[in-house]
C-alpha cells in the first residue's frame, strides 16, 4: 500500500482555516491511491459485533502526544489538524457526513473493500494520517454541496500510530459525530500465503519473517477489533462475497447496482478496446445507399425508423435484449458493476447508432444506469 503524501513543515500555527489548508494540501495526493498489491482478500467470513458503535477511550491527550506518528505528517501538519479538530467539536452542522473507518489486518482486503465503498458512492481517503481525519471532516462539513458520507482507510503501523487513531476517534465522539469501524481479518496462514503470492514483505516484519509482522500487527489492533462495528473474515471467502456483505451493509437500497455503457462504432475504424460485449449489426441494409438518409445520422427518427424497418431489425433487439438479461444478472451476481456494449457498423453512423439507441432504452427499462457514446459518429 502506498505511502500518503505528507505535508510540508511549517512554523506552528492554530486556527480552523490553517488546519483546514494543511490538510487540503495532504489529502490531495492520498485520495484513492492504487496498490495494496497483498490486500487483495482471496475468501472472507463475516462477525457480526452486536451493539454497533462502541466508545473509544482517549490514547493520548494535546499535540504533544500525537505529534510523534510513525510514517505519518510532520509536527507541523499535527500542529494545524489539532487546531482544526477542534473546531469539528464546536461545528453544528444538519449535514454531517456519515463516517466510515476501513482498518484491519494488512492483506486482508482493505484496498478492495475501498473499492467497493467507491463504487457505492463513498468519497474514500487511503492511507490517510489518523491526525486528518478530524480536519477532513472538518472542511466537508464546511463546504457547500460536500459529500455526505466519507470512508477512511486506515492501517497502523506502529503503537504512536494506534494511540493516535483512538485518540483521533474520541475526538469525533465527543463532537457528536457517529462513525462506524469495519474490521478486516484473516488467519495467520491466509495472510502469509498473500504476502508469499506478491512477493512482499510485512510493514512490520522488520528483520524477521512475514508471520513475525503479522503477530505484531495482530497484537495491536487487538482492542481496535474488539470495538470494531462490523468484523469480516477475509478468510473462507471469495472477493465477490466481500463485496455483498459490505454492499449489504452500507449499499443505499435504492441506488442502481450496475452501470452500463452502449457505444456504437465503425469497424473500418477499429473495435473499441475496453468492450465487454460486441454485436455487429451490419447484416441491415444500409442507409448510406438510400440518397437522402446518407447525411443523416442514427439518432434522426427517419433514419432509426429506417434502420427498425428493416427484417430482422426487431427480432434482434428482442434476442439480444434477453440474452442482455442474463449477463446483467451474472454481473451483479459476480460483483461486476461495470458494462460496456459496443455496437457496430461499417461507419458507425446510421445503423450502430440507431440501433445503441434501442439497446440502452431497453437496458435502462430493466433498471440498468445507462450511458449511450457514439464513438465514430461525425468522423466522416
Amino acid at each position: 500500500m502506498s505511502d500518503e503524501d505528507r505535508p510540508s513543515e511549517r512554523d506552528g500555527r492554530d486556527g480552523q482555516d490553517d488546519g483546514a489548508r494543511e490538510v487540503r494540501g495532504a489529502v490531495d495526493g492520498t485520495v484513492r491511491q492504487a496498490g495494496a498489491g497483498a490486500d487483495g482478500p482471496d475468501r472472507a467470513e463475516v462477525e457480526d459485533v452486536p451493539d454497533a458503535r462502541h466508545r473509544l477511550t482517549a490514547g493520548g491527550s494535546g499535540a504533544a502526544d500525537r505529534g510523534a506518528v510513525d510514517s505519518g505528517a510532520a509536527e507541523g501538519a499535527g500542529a494545524g489538524a489539532d487546531a482544526a479538530a477542534e473546531t469539528v467539536a464546536d461545528t453544528e452542522s444538519p449535514h454531517a457526513p456519515e463516517l466510515v473507518i476501513i482498518t484491519g489486518m494488512s492483506g486482508a482486503g482493505r484496498s478492495t473493500a475501498a473499492k467497493v465503498f467507491e463504487d457505492l458512492g463513498w468519497y474514500v481517503v487511503d492511507n490517510l494520517a489518523p491526525t486528518l481525519i478530524a480536519p477532513m471532516v472538518d472542511l466537508v462539513m464546511r463546504e457547500s454541496g460536500g459529500t455526505d458520507r466519507l470512508a477512511f482507510v486506515v492501517d497502523v503501523r506502529g503503537r504512536a500510530f494506534f494511540d493516535t487513531l483512538r485518540s483521533t476517534l474520541d475526538e469525533l465522539d465527543s463532537a457528536g459525530l457517529n462513525h462506524r469501524i469495519v474490521f478486516l481479518e484473516s488467519d495467520d496462514d491466509v495472510l502469509v500465503r498473500r504476502y508469499e503470492g506478491v512477493r512482499r514483505p510485512h510493514p512490520l516484519q522488520g528483520e524477521g519473517r512475514v508471520l513475525d509482522g503479522i503477530g505484531r500487527e495482530r497484537e495491536l489492533l487487538r482492542e481496535l477489533r474488539g470495538e470494531a462495528d462490523l468484523v469480516i473474515d477475509t478468510s473462507a471467502r471469495n472477493v465477490h462475497e466481500l463485496r455483498n456483505t459490505l454492499e449489504s451493509a452500507f449499499g443505499d437500497p435504492g441506488e442502481v447496482p450496475l452501470r452500463a455503457t452502449v457505444m456504437s462504432f465503425g469497424f473500418k475504424y477499429g473495435l473499441p478496446v475496453d468492450a465487454d460485449l460486441v454485436a455487429d449489426v451490419r447484416f441491415l441494409p444500409n442507409p448510406h445507399w438510400v440518397p437522402e438518409l446518407r447525411p443523416r445520422t442514427g439518432q434522426d427518427p427517419e433514419v432509426s425508423g429506417y434502420v427498425l424497418s428493416q427484417h430482422g431489425a426487431k427480432e434482434f433487439l428482442d434476442r439480444y435484449a434477453e440474452v442482455l438479461n442474463i449477463v446483467t444478472e451474472g454481473y451483479r451476481r459476480e460483483g461486476k458493476r461495470y458494462l460496456t456494449l459496443a455496437i457496430g457498423c461499417t461507419g458507425g453512423k446510421h445503423r450502430s447508432v440507431a440501433m445503441s439507441e434501442q439497446i440502452a432504452a431497453r437496458l435502462s427499462a430493466e433498471g440498468v444506469d445507462t450511458v449511450v457514446v457514439h464513438r465514430d459518429m461525425g468522423r466522416e
